[in-house]
């Protein structure tokens, strides 16, 4: 007698055939949907096969019977801790994938700005997000950006028309609970229009203990002479997964920079991706993950230099205590036409104990020949140098290896400009670090 294993997509697929019935939604989201739900059928999950996974199994998300969280929640979550309670701008809060407007915050912005969810830009502004949405993240290369799209619902939507200004950064915060539906699937879209500026904070949390799946996309979109600094913070309880990518389209002159700090999920994958096509772009990728147990914390990074004069430079750290497993993967990819290129990568990562690991692996493919370009990735223990220079000086050795560490993951944190936040994150990466480091 045999019995035929499913196939792990089909659950997926019989979960958008209802959702497809139900959604709302104009006629060109539908398409969008039904190509996102074709382009998942096509590649389905990644496999350690495949060169973009060899490191990161995701065969323990497909065991799951995730299902979507297709409508609002009815729970309200206690949510004073899991915010940046210091900031005074707009804020969102999303429970299970949708926005709760009890909990959420609306501030003034400049005239014609928009900070809203998308399920209401998509009623108030259709033109807007039809012209941006799914523009710049594709669903031909990935199975999991497909499955997001296929899904598309709600997220955040932020628009600064052609120089304004908001000051006051924007939180987005994603709480996860133990509801029926534990499936969040997110579609954020962020749009800068020529000399616009704005500061976006996109923090993952959770109000509970069990399993929980986060697919989520952020699509940026950074004009000509604009300035967007990202921060993403992801500290999701360690039974749930979550998977992320962003992806950032850059125009002439425009800065941009991004943070990705990482300290929760069972799994946890993200996918920073840069494309930069003007001239004169100026971009920084920071990321910090301090992991323990089995947590496995997967950085893929793409700088895409399309045009000349454009530098990129990237920092991570990574801490690892117990079992726990870092991967990272930066590619800077330079094109023939992008002379005069500066780009920068570095990966930094400490092992507290034996059986943690670090899969390192950076990436030049370069095809101009006027370029500056580096990399590099470096794996160990703390320097045993630095340990005895502190023991000379009076402090004993626990106490030195807890300075040193701290001190490593706070290269990245004090590169975040928001005060407040980055106050905040001292204080919980601390802890985390200790946690670690009694372990």
């Amino acid at each position: 007698m045999t019995t035929e294993t499913q196939n792990p997509i089909e659950p997926c697929l019989a979960a958008h055939e209802k959702f497809a019935d139900t959604a709302d939604g104009p006629g060109w989201l539908s398409d969008l949907r039904r190509t996102g739900i074709t382009h998942f059928t096509e590649l389905g999950f990644p496999t350690l096969k495949q060169e973009e996974w060899i490191f990161t199994n995701v065969r323990p998300i497909q065991e799951h019977s995730f299902l979507p969280a297709t409508k609002p929640t009815s729970s309200i979550p206690a949510v004073d801790d899991l915010f940046f309670s210091e900031l005074s701008g707009s804020r969102l809060v999303f429970v299970d994938g949708h926005l709760s407007h009890a909990l959420s915050k609306f501030a003034d912005v400049p005239e014609g700005a928009i900070v809203t969810n998308l399920a209401s830009a998509l009623e108030t502004h259709p033109e807007l997000v039809e012209k941006h949405l799914a523009r710049y993240a594709k669903t031909d290369e990935s199975g999991y950006s497909a499955l997001n799209t296929a899904f598309i619902q709600d997220g955040a939507f932020i628009y600064l028309p052609k120089g304004k200004v908001i000051d006051e950064p924007i939180q987005l915060l994603y709480v996860s609970t133990d509801g029926d539906s534990n499936t969040a699937t997110l579609r954020n879209l962020v749009v800068a229009e020529p000399t616009s500026s704005c500061k976006v904070i996109e923090s993952y949390q959770s109000a509970g203990e069990h399993a929980f799946f986060t697919n989520a996309v952020t699509e940026i979109r950074v004009d000509e002479s604009a300035n967007v600094e990202h921060c993403k913070f992801q500290d999701q309880n360690e039974e749930s997964f979550h998977i992320a990518t962003i992806q950032a389209q850059l125009a002439k002159a425009c800065n941009f920079t991004s943070h990705s700090i990482s300290t929760g999920s069972r799994i946890a994958r993200n996918n920073i991706n840069l494309v930069m096509n003007g001239e004169g772009i100026e971009c920084t990728l920071n990321g910090l993950y301090i992991v323990g147990g089995k947590q496995v914390v997967d950085h893929h990074t793409l700088a895409d230099h399309a045009m000349p004069h454009c530098n990129s430079h990237e920092h991570y750290h990574g801490v690892l205590g117990d079992r726990s497993r870092g991967v990272f993967n930066g590619k800077i990819f330079v094109r023939e036409d992008a002379q005069k290129t500066d780009a920068k990568q570095s990966s930094r990562a400490i092992v507290l104990t034996d059986g943690a690991t670090v899969n390192a692996k950076p990436q030049l493919e370069i095809f101009a020949d006027d370029v500056k370009c580096t990399h590099g990735a470096t794996v160990g223990q703390l320097n045993s140098e630095a340990v005895f220079y502190c023991r000379s000086r009076g402090i004993d050795e626990a106490s030195a290896r807890r300075l040193l560490t701290h001190a490593f993951a706070g290269e990245i944190i004090e590169r975040i400009s928001i005060e407040p936040v980055r106050e905040r994150l001292e204080e919980l990466l601390w802890d985390r670090l200790e946690e670690l480091i009694e372990q």
